[in-house]
């Protein structure tokens, strides 16, 4: 039987001894495999993980957990030297553009069905196996799913007499009456704005930005559909600059809206509610109802791996089955991390009325929206975002023309994912 969770699994080496009067004592030895676990994350996420491997131990005394953590750009950081160096803890959070940077071919991480007998993979479907296989080989699995979805507060918009927007036109009609006050319809970070102009210039040109394997199919005429389109953004208020975006606006009303990913609904907007407005989840920005998700992406939030030098598979793995299917593991994660994909995770949420709330809002329209594709982890390339931004900057400070910045923005896309 796969779930071992309720079993106490004591393994006793009995050593027959005699003693000096010629008696046989019987000594029973607990044999303990230590292993190690990281993730990421806030100080909320840390308590929780520390206190689910408490009880993961006191399930399996035989099983030793030593647990690494830190916020994510130390733990990016120190996963690049673990990585390198052969060191990585044997069961690890990773992040998905970490599949197609550490095991391009499949071989930098585990192979999780190798040890299938100990993780109850029918808890997920094949389609979301999918994300985590590299070359065929299953690296890790996903704990949820994730997508830049536009969020809104609904409250302000109501103020203005203003309708929920759907299409990019509506939102460039609504600066028009928000504009006066310092009002922004809409905001983002750098990453957010990349991918909401991705999925415009998809939609524009009817192009996908990458093709099936991976290599740029945009030429410079779709991405100066991009840069133009940010550079409108910003120059009729839609958006403030990215440079300038500041997450506190989202509370004190400058921002009557966000992109954000599904798994940071909690995050950008728990505090705007508790300030009684209501927030809501706009449709996927699209230019008529049918194509709403058409260009948007779907990713992974995050997933879990077994290092491929692990000395400890079995136990990794009973570890990994804990922390993904066990309903202790969902009850104290609930959906920080995302709406679980594991429907036993899931079914211990619903039965403790723990699915609920702008996030899990968002993850249904995401599961119900098949508009979306599946992200290339090449999407996510700092380097690329960064260039765009930089392009774009070049034209709403009249340093060049979209057109010049589109050319040097397709070098730089074709030196770095071809």
């Amino acid at each position: 039987m796969k779930s071992l969770y309720r079993t106490v699994a004591l393994c006793f080496t009995a050593s027959l001894l005699v003693s000096c009067s010629g008696e046989r004592v019987i000594h029973n030895q607990t044999e303990q495999t230590n292993i190690t676990l990281s993730w990421w994350g806030n100080d909320s996420r840390n308590e929780y993980t520390i206190n689910a491997v408490e009880i993961f131990e006191e399930l399996h005394p035989n099983i030793k957990v030593e647990c690494s953590y830190s916020e994510w750009s130390g733990y990016e950081s120190r996963n690049r030297v673990r990585m390198i160096s052969d060191t990585e803890t044997d069961v690890m959070q990773i992040n998905f553009s970490w599949l197609n940077e550490y095991s391009s071919d499949g071989n930098g991480y585990y192979d999780i069905e190798q040890v299938a007998d100990y993780i109850e993979l029918g808890n997920f479907s094949e389609d979301m196996l999918a994300y985590g296989r590299k070359n065929g080989i299953l690296n890790a699995i996903p704990i949820a799913m994730n997508t830049e979805t536009v969020y809104i507060n609904k409250s302000i918009y109501d103020n203005y007499g203003i309708g929920v927007p759907d299409t990019w036109e509506d939102f460039f009609s609504a600066s028009k009456l928000m504009n006066k006050d310092g009002v922004y319809p809409l905001s983002g970070v750098a990453k957010s704005m990349w991918l909401y102009c991705i999925s415009y210039a998809e939609q524009v040109s009817g192009k996908k930005i990458l093709d099936e394997k991976g290599k740029l199919n945009f030429s410079e005429k779709e991405l100066q559909i991009m840069i133009n389109f940010y550079v409108r953004l910003v120059n009729e208020n839609v958006v403030p600059q990215v440079e300038n975006y500041q997450k506190y606006n989202i509370d004190n009303g400058i921002y009557a809206g966000a992109i954000a990913w599904v798994s940071d609904a909690e995050n950008h907007f728990g505090n705007s509610e508790n300030s009684g407005n209501t927030i809501t989840v706009a449709s996927y920005t699209a230019d008529s109802a049918e194509n709403a998700g058409t260009g948007w992406y779907a990713k992974p939030a995050t997933l879990y791996a077994i290092s491929k030098n692990t000395e400890h598979p079995k136990e990794s793995a009973i570890l990994l089955d804990f922390l993904l299917n066990s309903a202790e593991m969902a009850e104290l994660q609930g959906v920080e991390k995302g709406i679980p994909l594991s429907k036993s995770a899931r079914e211990c949420l619903k039965e403790n009325g723990m699915l609920n709330g702008i996030q899990y809002e968002a993850a249904l329209k995401m599961e119900e929206n098949s508009n979306l594709s599946q992200m290339n982890p090449k999407l996510e390339n700092t380097v690329l975002i960064n260039e765009f931004i930089d392009s774009c900057n070049l034209v709403l400070y009249d340093k060049d023309s979209s057109e010049n910045a589109s050319v040097q923005l397709y070098k730089t896309i074709i030196e770095n994912i071809g």
